[in-house]
């Protein structure tokens, strides 16, 4: 009985003891209708460890010091979100918690600034975005004398919320390790000089994903790096009519979102290609990635990081680094690249056009999407062909490929002699290329071959 009485007065004690969770600001509309007269701006810091995923905590105590959860040796994410004009918490925000803290044992920082955030006066929003990163500027020089490093700090901001991130990092002078901007906001933004919006100079790596260009987002890049998927303007899945309700505003916009946090949930890599427009991309005119050497072209997301010395080399020179790729329309978004290299040893292979599908081992075949038939070999004796599949295709065992003329040069009887195919996925870079040699291509008619691994040259 004693036993079971002491055993009693220590759940009590624990109960007594344990504080509420806490949580993301719950408005209205009712909040936004309140500040057209009574305007307020406030901001809270909500700390999600691995140590406390399910139960946010503050990440200062009531006497100002930190939370003993927080980890001042660890990467710590700082994750801000836009302008909320109905008041209620980002639908993206537990997914998003989850996902980074699978992927990382780090310290995530939640910043609350609802309110400020839910107004009907998107200018008033935007004049607070000031005001956060001041309010932010002081919590970070708290943690700076607490051990932590900037080095160590990575700031994802969504639509304002990447203006903000910037903000913060000029009052660092640029010392923040990494910003990603999620669509950084377009309107009150575009055209301002680099003080007065999100700049590559606010971070030691800033990356950008733009998906609402013609809308919400803005189009000029910030970055050291700036994504567009699917040209950055509509994205695929998302509705197409007014009709479709708030959806319709909102879903380009928040598609950068989504696919970052596709990147940490999916082993699909987000391959992207330098290109100086989408219309130059469609062509196929940007296949190559030997700029970025050993580590093929660059990918959208967390992994963006992993070329952030060789992009810092190339805005050095005041050049940015715009790349581009097409996504499917639902989650995970993604499409597997490969390219198709052919030396032709026929001069005659001209203003033609290749078509090709893949087969794997147990008879599956996958039909590529080619990027404008690529007008290829004009002029050319080797070609590079982008393919793009919506479902990876390992293990392959034969390719069907086909060669065309232009409509008012086909010969039924031409032969054209290839000396090399090379099949190599952009996707998955560390799959060994697959190769054939020496074969001939009737005009208009499928081949079928059977590749094999390629003969490397002896030096």
């Amino acid at each position: 009985m004693r036993v079971y009485i002491f055993l009693c007065l220590i759940c009590w004690a624990r109960s007594e003891n344990k504080r509420p969770c806490l949580e993301f600001s719950h408005l209205s509309v009712k909040d936004s209708f309140k500040d057209l007269f009574i305007p307020k701006t406030e901001t809270f810091l909500i700390m999600y460890t691995r140590s406390n995923l399910n139960c946010a905590e503050p990440l200062f105590e009531q006497n100002y010091s930190l939370n003993v959860n927080f980890n001042v040796s660890k990467k710590t994410v700082w994750l801000i979100h836009g302008y909320r004009p109905t008041g209620s918490p980002p639908a993206w925000l537990q997914n998003f918690l989850r996902v980074l803290l699978k992927q990382d044992n780090m310290n995530i920082i939640v910043v609350d600034w609802n309110r400020g955030a839910t107004t009907f006066i998107y200018d008033r929003a935007v004049k607070n975005t000031r005001k956060v990163a001041e309010s932010l500027s002081e919590s970070i020089q708290s943690l700076l004398k607490h051990g932590a490093s900037l080095d160590n700090f990575h700031f994802i901001g969504v639509s304002l919320g990447a203006h903000i991130s910037g903000f913060v990092g000029k009052k660092f002078q640029g010392q923040l390790g990494r910003i990603t901007g999620l669509d950084p906001a377009g309107p009150k933004f575009s055209g301002k000089p680099s003080s007065g919006r999100l700049d590559y100079t606010d971070a030691k790596f800033v990356d950008v994903i733009h998906s609402d260009t013609d809308g919400l987002g803005i189009k000029e890049p910030l970055g050291h790096i700036d994504f567009y998927p699917n040209g950055g303007k509509k994205q695929p899945g998302c509705p197409k009519s007014i009709f479709s309700g708030i959806d319709f505003i909102k879903c380009d916009h928040q598609r950068a979102v989504y696919l970052f946090m596709a990147t940490l949930e999916t082993n699909c890599n987000f391959i992207s290609f330098p290109c100086n427009s989408y219309k130059d991309y469609k062509t196929g005119s940007c296949v190559d990635c030997d700029n970025f050497k050993t580590k093929s072209c660059p990918r959208l997301g967390y992994q963006a990081e992993l070329w952030k010395d060789v992009l810092k080399e190339k805005t050095a020179g005041r050049f940015q680094t715009s790349v581009f790729l097409d996504t499917t329309g639902a989650n995970p978004f993604c499409t597997y690249y490969f390219v198709l290299s052919i030396t032709s040893l026929d001069e005659t292979m001209k203003d033609g056009y290749i078509t090709f599908k893949l087969f794997n081992q147990i008879g599956v075949v996958e039909k590529a999407r080619l990027y404008k038939k690529n007008k290829s070999f004009y002029k050319l004796q080797e070609a590079k062909i982008l393919a793009q599949f919506f479902n990876d295709v390992v293990n392959i065992s034969s390719i069907h490929l086909a060669y065309f003329q232009s409509s008012h040069q086909r010969c039924s009887t031409c032969e054209y002699i290839i000396q090399c195919l090379m099949l190599k996925s952009l996707t998955y870079p560390e799959r060994p290329p697959l190769c054939m040699y020496n074969f001939v291509l009737k005009e208009s008619k499928e081949v079928f071959l059977n590749p094999s691994a390629c003969i490397t040259k002896k030096i």
